[in-house]
């Protein structure tokens, strides 16, 4: 097969374009990994992704299709891949993650892509490409990225081990056979990127959970994991209470297979097995780049469509009731706890309890624009630019003002698991009833119950459905739009 060399000038440039893009992702996502401690490798996902789609796109322009088909190739075999990649779990290689097991993935994914190249074959028939250039373009392709997903696995193996970095520290509750089993396998498997601190026992009533939890603080770990055979019910729940609230990852070590059968997630370390108690969807790369695809085209329609108008309307209608800024700006707490300024078209006379009370009903300091503009919700669209800007999602758990969020995190248990993803403009519990202030424990108690819902069962079509919602709920006007 020859090559193009308008072919291979383009595929210069597409790579050239892949490269800054990368680069871009790269970038936000280790500032997100420094900020974050522990979970340091994010963004790997998400640039293997651009490399694999770089490497299949490039070979298939210089190799396999005519210049003029170059666009329907690569968008066909771009979202080919990445839905093939989500079904075979492609992506999904983790520290612990065995080499064989990797190479099982490469396989099934090499099989799985060229059967779909053979289907773009006979759809698009009049280009002629034939059986033999697919089945070298593919395993070219495979061999390629086969080479680099090894390398970075044995490289960031490498680097755990000489420099000590990309590492999580680790407690274990509870000592017996199978905990000494995985105190042992962290102790001698550096590569892995596991850091043990301590193994704690109640056997002896020696220690106890409270030391356990000040030590866990105190040492800033990041993983807990916990044998269910040497804990009551009681001290369980204790602990997944802590974990909660403390945004920490807790994992247990079952005494048998029988608590298989619940819904849970589990994993083997070496031969260990190891369960994960909560399952968020969104800590998969592939659904945060789903989600925030969504939420950048979402709001920016929005802010192009709707506030390039309605912002100049909103604006003179408040400058004419009262002085003050158009727009009011708060600090909320979001992912992972992190503050921002969550902004807001103003709907109250200029207070300064404006950060310490939210609105009631009947509250006098909201004025007749804004009594409108909170009805309808107009008062939220200016968060669609927190959206865009990354600090907030389109939809997931409302943020609370900061004072609001500590009061509520030592009263209201599991609060703080709202804060494991980014918190939208509106969300599941707004749409189930329970929206506007909090007027006894009961409501915030509801609103934490189908946020960990939302965070549990993320998926795009809930997504869809909460926004349909929203927009119906702001139509026909809400009692606790006040």
């Amino acid at each position: 097969m020859q090559i193009n060399i308008q072919s291979a000038v383009f595929f210069n440039l597409y790579l050239k374009k892949a490269y800054i893009f990368a680069k871009s992702i790269f970038k936000k996502k280790l500032e997100l990994s420094l900020f974050k401690h522990g979970r340091y490798s994010g963004y790997l996902r998400p640039i293997s992704y651009l490399i694999d789609l770089s490497i299949i796109n490039g070979l298939g322009i210089l190799y396999l299709v005519p210049k003029e088909s170059v666009y329907t190739f690569s968008i066909y075999i771009s979202l080919g891949w990445v839905l093939l990649s989500i079904y075979s779990k492609f992506y999904e290689v983790y520290r612990y993650t065995r080499p064989v097991n990797i190479l099982s993935l490469i396989f099934k994914q090499l099989i799985l892509f060229m059967l779909f190249v053979f289907a773009f074959s006979g759809l698009y028939y009049e280009l002629n490409i034939y059986p033999i250039p697919i089945v070298k373009y593919t395993l070219i392709s495979f061999l390629l990225i086969a080479i680099l997903k090894y390398t970075v696995y044995y490289l960031l193996q490498k680097y755990r081990v000489s420099f000590g970095g990309n590492f999580r520290s680790t407690v274990i509750i509870g000592l017996n056979k199978k905990t000494l089993a995985l105190e042992s396998f962290f102790n001698k498997n550096p590569e892995y990127g596991y850091l043990h601190k301590k193994t704690f026992s109640f056997r002896n009533k020696d220690q106890s959970l409270k030391e356990c939890f000040q030590y866990i603080l105190n040492e800033k770990i990041d993983e807990i994991y916990c044998s269910i055979s040497e804990l009551t019910n009681s001290q369980i729940a204790d602990i997944v209470d802590f974990s909660d609230n403390n945004l920490k990852i807790l994992k247990f070590i079952p005494d048998s297979k029988e608590i298989y059968s619940k819904k849970l997630r589990y994993e083997y370390y070496d031969y260990i097995p190891v369960l994960t108690l909560r399952n968020i969807p969104l800590e998969d790369s592939a659904n945060m780049i789903i989600k925030r695809t969504f939420d950048i085209l979402f709001s920016s329609f929005v802010i192009v469509f709707v506030l390039s108008w309605l912002t100049p309307v909103v604006a003179i209608l408040i400058k004419l009731e009262s002085r003050g800024p158009v727009f009011f700006k708060q600090s909320r707490n979001g992912f992972n706890y992190k503050e921002f300024d969550c902004y807001k078209f103003r709907s109250m006379m200029p207070n300064k309890t404006a950060n310490l009370y939210q609105a009631t009903r009947g509250d006098q300091r909201v004025t007749k624009v804004g009594k409108f503009i909170r009805k309808t919700s107009i008062d939220e669209l200016p968060q669609f630019f927190n959206v865009l800007f990354g600090d907030m999602s389109v939809v997931g758990p409302r943020p609370h003002m900061v004072s609001h969020t500590n009061m509520y995190a030592k009263k209201i248990d599991k609060f703080m698991v709202r804060h494991f993803v980014k918190p939208g403009i509106t969300g599941l519990a707004q749409v189930s009833g329970f929206r506007g202030e909090v007027e006894t424990d009961k409501d915030i108690i509801g609103r934490v119950k189908y946020d960990i819902f939302y965070i549990e069962n993320w998926s795009l079509l809930l997504d869809l459905k909460i926004i349909a919602q929203t927009f119906i709920n702001a139509v026909k006007g809400e009692d606790k739009a006040y």
